[in-house]
């Protein structure tokens, strides 16, 4: 099956090198354990005053939460993510402890996925996050409280065979993976200045 490795500059880890977001999944059903243990590396993330604002609502291909999430989809992301086994809502708690706003929620709930994404990786599974979905409609959906903000919609599974896909979505899965450079993300002195030791170490290899 064709993994799209990253093409990296400087040495990174093969986890991370091989992870990326597939749209063709297998309907393989993803074991148990796998989701226990994707779901636990979420919950050992970082954040801020350790809130731990992260919510998630777990899908499984066939039941009645799965079908409230691919409605809550644009019409783009059902037409790949319905064969996922797994699907998740990505929920961050806006509000702290004593009921003040939590400035860091959003932030924190991406450090959580992350840390879910790299557990899925290591035991061979694929994450796609998608941000194309009625967050209005999943919050009414779920019943979710006023002080909670629905984020994002996981796919978690298998990858699957590309001609599964609709024709307009198969080029995606097999296009190189790009990215900006290093060297245009990372500043010294002043923003957008580049940091000299990229430059440095660039001339001693």
């Amino acid at each position: 099956m064709h993994i799209k490795t990253a093409s990296n500059d400087f040495p990174i880890n093969d986890l991370l090198r091989g992870r990326w977001s597939p749209r063709a999944y297998s309907t393989q059903p993803v074991e148990t354990e796998k989701i226990k243990s994707f779901l636990e590396a979420s919950r050992w993330s970082p954040s801020a005053s350790n809130q731990q604002p992260w919510r998630f609502i777990i899908g499984f291909r066939g039941d009645e939460t799965y079908r409230k999430l691919v409605d809550s989809m644009v019409e783009f992301n059902r037409l790949w993510a319905v064969t996922a086994p797994v699907l998740l809502l990505a929920v961050a708690k806006t509000t702290n402890h004593k009921g003040d706003p939590n400035t860091a929620a959003i932030y924190d709930l991406g450090q959580s996925v992350a840390h879910l994404t790299f557990q899925a990786t290591a035991d061979g599974l694929f994450v796609h996050q998608m941000g194309g979905f009625d967050a209005a409609k999943a919050v009414e959906a779920f019943g979710i409280p006023d002080e909670f903000r629905a984020m994002t919609i996981i796919a978690v599974g298998y990858i699957g065979d590309p001609e599964i896909l609709h024709e307009n979505l198969r080029k995606m899965e097999t296009t190189p993976r790009e990215r900006i450079k290093i060297q245009d993300l990372v500043f010294s002195d002043s923003f957008g200045n580049p940091a000299d030791f990229f430059h440095e170490q660039t001339n001693q290899q």
